[in-house]
């Protein structure tokens, strides 16, 4: 990068860093629970039950993004009132946005209740696999509710500009997880064994505690007074429940579209093998790590996009969006070089399976190139969601993941014999087609802003 080019960044490459850096640390926490059940299990229960939380996670994922996808469409309404200095607006979306959650946590509990745990028998998958994920997929149903509970407040206090408090909370909520999972798992203290359901009773009560203190710290800090004189916790509106569906909705399809992608990999997978799935599950495991990073860069684009839409700022709203691009590309970079380099090592933290590490090792390569255009996509959607553009986006993931990735993935991976890999190039190359043609919208959408405003 020349001098002159980040001289003209650096001032936006700060701002967006500051902001960012405890989303990362937050949303890292979010990852961690999973990563912690998978390292615990492979560890402790074997190849048959870390084949288990691939599956569990792949079935889990599909439903939980629709929750998360309405929780995150608080932050840019919050972030753009914020911006004009509408405090009381910032209350009643919070009032709204908190049933709308709630309501939903319950819904998508009996969505996997009556459901996933219906349909999981007849997927084609092991039947040792299947039967250790029915307990474990019960817990994580529930701990939807307390999740959502807590997305509400760390999305409203993050469209505020206060990220650091909701990193702190998931910290120690995960030091707690991976205590209480691996007593559970391996039995300790008096416990009987449990195996991978010990990991499904830890997240729910990390969940749980985690809802209960966001919630405290929001309703209870000075920082939050302003914002919150117009909350009540059984206020509900047509209008600002519209606004939050408008942009909920679409980016709950959005991680549907996505994640629904990996998740089918992670089916079809199945079907080659224990062996193969296990292997999955370790490698999407890492990238989507590095990934929730990724996420955090663009949570913070959003923010920082609303603001400067409310202060109709639209140059800054740009400089600020290319400074979060050229952030995510570095990070992306460097854990491209990382999972290529540690491609061997890195499965170890998982299993000691000589085949399974054989078989990761390979996907870790892959990974290691698609990690840039999965860095540079959600920055798109981050940005693309401050200025309340969700509609193309989201047709745009769908056309990416489910027209070109999944199809080029089963192609390559049963009709030319490249098996997992195949189905692994199919998804790098719907992440590259998702990249290119989301940066294309941003640089149309904000353009058109800012030529408007002249």
């Amino acid at each position: 990068m020349s001098p002159s080019l980040f001289n003209k960044y650096k001032a936006y490459y700060k701002d967006n860093l500051i902001l960012a850096l405890p989303i990362v640390g937050s949303q890292i926490g979010h990852m961690t629970v999973a990563m912690a059940d998978s390292i615990i299990v492979g560890q402790f229960a074997g190849t048959t039950q870390l084949a288990a939380v691939s599956l569990v996670n792949s079935l889990f994922m599909m439903v939980l993004v629709l929750g998360l996808g309405i929780s995150y469409a608080l932050t840019p309404l919050i972030a753009q009132a914020n911006g004009r200095k509408d405090y009381n607006e910032c209350g009643k979306l919070l009032s709204n946005s908190l049933i709308i959650n709630v309501v939903t946590g319950f819904f998508l509990y009996g969505l996997i209740h009556f459901g996933t745990l219906l349909v999981i028998d007849n997927i084609g998958q092991s039947a040792d696999v299947v039967a250790y994920s029915k307990p474990y997929l019960g817990y994580l149903s529930f701990s939807i509710i307390p999740l959502m509970i807590f997305q509400t407040f760390k999305q409203f206090a993050e469209g505020l500009g206060f990220t650091l408090q909701a990193m702190l909370i998931s910290f120690v909520g995960n030091i707690i997880n991976i205590i209480i999972g691996i007593i559970l798992v391996k039995g300790m203290f008096g416990f009987e064994p449990m195996g991978v359901k010990g990991v499904g009773i830890s997240t729910l009560i990390d969940r749980l505690l985690m809802a209960l203190v966001m919630a405290i710290y929001v309703l209870k800090s000075k920082n939050f007074k302003i914002y919150l004189q117009q909350f009540k916790i059984t206020a509900i509106d047509r209008i600002r429940s519209l606004q939050i569906f408008k942009i909920g909705a679409p980016v709950a399809m959005q991680y549907i579209f996505e994640i629904s992608a990996f998740s089918g990999a992670a089916i079809i997978i199945g079907t080659i093998g224990a062996e193969p799935q296990a292997a999955h599950q370790i490698a999407i495991n890492l990238a989507a790590f590095t990934y929730m990073i990724a996420s955090g860069i663009a949570s913070s684009a959003t923010i920082k996009t609303g603001n400067y839409l409310g202060q109709k700022s639209f140059t800054d709203l740009r400089r600020s969006a290319i400074a979060s691009y050229h952030v995510v590309i570095g990070f992306m970079m460097f854990t491209a070089i990382l999972f290529v380099l540690a491609s061997s090592l890195l499965p170890f933290l998982y299993t000691n399976d000589i085949e399974v590490i054989k078989i990761a090792a390979q996907l870790l390569i892959i990974a290691g190139f698609f990690q840039l255009f999965d860095g540079t996509q959600v920055v798109g959607l981050g940005v693309l969601r401050g200025i309340g553009d969700v509609n193309i986006p989201t047709f745009i993931t769908f056309l990416s993941y489910w027209i070109i990735g999944i199809p080029l993935g089963y192609v390559l991976g049963f009709k030319f014999g490249f098996g997992v890999n195949g189905i692994w190039y199919g998804l790098t190359f719907g992440l590259l087609t998702a990249s290119i043609l989301l940066f294309w919208r941003f640089q149309q959408r904000t353009k058109l802003l800012v030529k408007e405003s002249l």
